[in-house]
């Protein structure tokens, strides 16, 4: 059974920086596509970045570049590293994977969900 736990939301203020971790286990992921998306209440989940879990290439929003980072953070988890936080990332983060090899941005692709973690940036 496939099981992801986000950790290292808060609350931060405008320009800090938090580091999200994404715990999996249940599986070898070594080709495995890894997602991070966020969500408000009352608006559609939204795709943050992508990469392969064996450290691949990865794809981030337009939102966030230059800003966010994902990548491996040792040998079993994904971090979302959050620089230059702003307002408008306020949201629910979530971790996904899907067992697949490729950048995926869609988030009806994932097969697997953590629980969320709340990131809050205060102005």
């Amino acid at each position: 059974q496939v099981q992801l736990v986000e950790s290292g939301g808060g609350l931060v203020q405008a320009g800090g920086s938090l580091r999200l971790s994404c715990a999996a286990s249940g599986r070898t992921f070594a080709t495995w596509t890894m997602g991070w998306f966020r969500q408000v209440p009352g608006k559609e989940r939204e795709f943050v970045a992508t990469t392969i879990w064996n450290g691949g290439p990865e794809y981030r929003a337009d939102s966030v570049l230059g800003r966010f980072t994902i990548s491996r953070d040792g040998e079993n988890s994904v971090a979302l590293q959050m620089n230059s936080l702003k307002p408008e990332d306020t949201a629910v983060y979530y971790c996904a994977a899907a067992e697949a090899a490729s950048l995926i941005r869609e988030s009806d692709t994932y097969s697997y969900w953590g629980q969320g973690t709340q990131v809050t940036v205060s102005s």
